[in-house]
């Protein structure tokens, strides 16, 4: 696998980006060192492996967890070897949560060229950790990560963001003069990674989960993307600023979404109440959700550069818009669900389903409370009429 040395990529005297970027690695033993003292991250470790012992002696408990963890990464002083780390556990997670993953484009892809990465957003971590995990397997480096500030609440969790090449998407910049210098400093870096630093990224096409289970691109970060090409050219052409950013839509489907309750709950009180009041810690238990749950089959897909011949980010959008629909997996579940709907009768596949594939889908939705079935039934829905062109956006 090849990989990048993230340290020789940036001045220790100018560094533009030091507050949004991932971790290089002459960072990274430090970094480790204050995880292991985090009273915060080794609370959380314990309360998960070791509650009881959290109860009655949280000082020993913490201890434990804290010898846990530098024993985890003992030897690492890398990112590189930071994600090592990560792919043993990511391996697993896919054995004993999916039922199958399958990658599909990515061979089409040069193996040594920097891409943008723009993909449908279903899970916080396993949509940028699935596509990693399909380059590591193809033996090609992984991609950096970008991930809102209003995920990073928790230091720690902002650390270990960074280690694995996240980098900050700002989203509480309060007033416009904040906001646009943050996101010039965003656009520049992505540039910078890109066609710099020859380094991929992966992004969402929008801001947040497609909770509806309708993939929709937003033109503004389209526009984002060219704010620093924009700045540095007067005269620049959209389609040349687009062009060498070198975007590829990226589909993953999930046969079974471990949120899908969750997602469904909050499109209930949108709904009904008008609002969703989100708890404290709502999106790192999402994370854990995602990450423990079962998913049946995923499928990812990549698709092709867009081209220089896009004059306006809505065309970009839609063009995004149009591989990700088409490159879209549509499983038993999506089927079924638009059956339970009564809707589009002529859409439902029913040879690709099984008996197996109802009695599972049945199981599921009994354990949906009623008054959240039409939500969750949506989920599952929308992308059949999606790909079918039956969605009014």
């Amino acid at each position: 696998m090849t990989h990048h040395n993230n340290a020789t990529n940036a001045s220790t005297e100018t560094d533009p980006w030091a507050d949004i970027r991932p971790f290089m690695d002459h960072e990274v033993a430090d970094v480790l060192a204050r995880l292991s003292r985090d009273n915060e991250l080794l609370d959380a470790l314990t309360r998960f492996k070791l509650p009881r012992l959290a109860r009655w002696a949280p000082s020993l408990a913490r201890m434990l967890a804290s010898r846990a963890v530098r024993r985890e990464v003992k030897g690492v002083s890398s990112v590189y070897e930071f994600q090592m780390r990560i792919a043993h556990y990511m391996e697993r997670m896919i054995r004993t949560t999916t039922d199958a993953f399958e990658v599909t484009g990515l061979d089409k892809l040069d193996p040594n060229g920097a891409y943008l990465f723009i993909g449908n957003h279903r899970d916080i971590s396993l949509d940028p950790a699935f596509v990693n995990y399909a380059l590591y397997q193809a033996n090609r480096d992984t991609v950096r990560i970008a991930i809102g500030d209003n995920l990073l609440k928790k230091p720690y969790v902002t650390d270990l963001m960074r280690l694995n090449k996240s980098f900050i998407v700002p989203r509480s910049a309060r007033g416009k003069r904040a906001m646009l210098t943050a996101y010039q400093q965003l656009s520049a870096y992505i540039r910078h990674s890109i066609t710099e630093d020859q380094h991929s990224i992966w992004m969402a096409q929008r801001e947040g989960r497609a909770k509806n289970g309708i993939d929709h691109t937003e033109p503004a970060i389209i526009k984002m993307l060219t704010m620093a090409r924009r700045t540095s050219e007067r005269d620049m052409v959209f389609g040349d600023a687009i062009a060498e950013l070198k975007l590829v839509p990226v589909s993953i489907s999930y046969e079974y979404d471990p949120c899908d309750v969750q997602k469904a709950q909050e499109l209930h009180d949108i709904d009904t109440q008008g609002s969703y009041a989100k708890s404290e810690f709502e999106d790192i238990s999402s994370i854990v959700a995602g990450i423990t749950g079962s998913k049946g089959r995923v499928r990812l897909h990549f698709g092709t550069p867009v081209g220089s011949d896009m004059a306006t980010p809505d065309e970009v959008a839609a063009e995004i818009d149009r591989q990700v629909i088409g490159g879209y997996r549509l499983f038993p579940s999506h089927y079924l669900a638009l059956e339970a709907l009564g809707e589009a009768p002529e859409l439902v596949a029913r040879k690709a389903i099984t008996r197996q594939d109802r009695e599972s889908f049945k199981a599921r939705l009994a354990e949906v409370p009623e008054p959240l079935r039409l939500y969750w039934l949506a989920q599952y829905a929308n992308p059949v009429k999606h790909k079918a062109g039956r969605l009014t956006l």
